[in-house]
């Protein structure tokens, strides 16, 4: 069974940054892709991006230029890294693994969640 645990969300003023990590309990987590998804209230889980093993990329639109999602292998940890950020960031983030795609179906493992507040 594989544990994701997200942290560094908070409250930001619009414009300003947070990263986002996500520690895996999964000695192979070189060997597999992650992604982040985000859930504001009364919407769906929405695809925000994603990294492959191999370090290839994929984006949300809304994202593309503000977002970056990197890994570190050696500590079995992603990242997501935020900026320029506006309120309608605003949202619970998760991160997931085992998987590739932009739909919730696509990943078989997911964290609980960090909540990621930006104020106008």
């Amino acid at each position: 069974q594989v544990q994701l645990v997200e942290s560094g969300g908070g409250l930001v003023q619009a414009g300003g940054s947070l990263r986002l990590s996500c520690a895996s309990s999964e000695r192979t987590f070189s060997s597999y892709n992650m992604a982040w998804f985000r859930q504001a209230p009364g919407k769906e889980r929405d695809f925000v991006a994603a990294i492959r093993w191999s370090g290839g990329t994929s984006y949300a639109d809304s994202v593309k230029g503000r977002f970056t999602i990197s890994r570190d292998n050696a500590k079995n940890t992603g990242y997501l890294q935020m900026n320029s950020l506006k309120p309608e960031d605003t949202a619970i983030y998760y991160c997931a693994t085992r998987g590739w795609g932009p739909r919730e179906d696509d990943y078989n493992y997911w964290g609980l969640g960090t909540q990621v507040t930006v104020s106008s």
